[in-house]
Parts: structure tokens; sequence; C-alpha cells
């Protein structure tokens, strides 16, 4: 699976993604870095199949009403250290993974990962 991880999360987390045989690349990787808008975001997922990984919200709306980006992992943590919020997608890759292979937008929170739809 592809992802697009956003300027909200450390750039080390693609690390994680990569490591766990996923394809993976931060804002930084793209040519406007994490000053990309919004927009350039969705238009990268759609074109190429990746899913967003974000904290913000902004995306949870524009994915529910216009379907963009194409698939969505949003973070419900709060803040969180670099170890901490590497650590939790080390543990709930798998599930995020599964889940993602049913559904569109996936939520991570501390405990646990939902399939919201």
């Amino acid at each position: 699976m592809k992802f697009l991880i956003d300027a909200h999360l450390p750039p080390s987390l693609k690390m994680v993604f990569q490591k766990a045989g996923q394809d993976a690349i931060h804002t930084l990787d793209l040519p406007n870095q994490n000053a990309s808008r919004d927009s350039l975001l969705n238009q990268v997922s759609m074109a190429e199949h990746r899913v967003v990984v974000t904290k913000y919200t902004d995306f949870y709306h524009s994915h529910l009403l216009q379907g963009r980006p194409w698939k969505l992992v949003l973070l419900r943590t709060g803040n969180m250290g670099l170890k901490e919020t590497r650590q939790m997608f080390e543990a709930h890759l798998p599930a995020i993974l599964d889940a993602l292979n049913e559904f569109t937008l996936v939520e991570l929170d501390r405990q646990k990962v939902s399939a919201v739809a």
C-alpha cells in the first residue's frame, strides 16, 4: 500500500511504513515540501492511490464530503512525542493495513484502530 504522511507528523514516520514493506513518502518529499497545500496532497493521493496519514481534521471532512483523499488514516491522539508516535504506529500498523483493505477512513487513537467509513 502507498502512504503520504502529512507535515504535522514526523518525517521519520515514513521509515516505520517502509520497514513494514509499504511505500511511504512525507510532504517533505514533495516539491513544495511542508508548504504543500491540502489540494495538492489530495491530488497526489487520488492520482497515486496513496493513503493520507494526518492529524488534520480538514482531510476527514473532505474525505466524507468529497471522497478526497483516496483513503485516510486520521490520528486522534493529541500531542505525542516522536518516539511515542513511532511506537504507536509500529504496534498498530498491521491493524491499520487490515482496516484499509476494506475501508477508506481509519482512525487511530492511543489504544486502538477504528474503521469509520
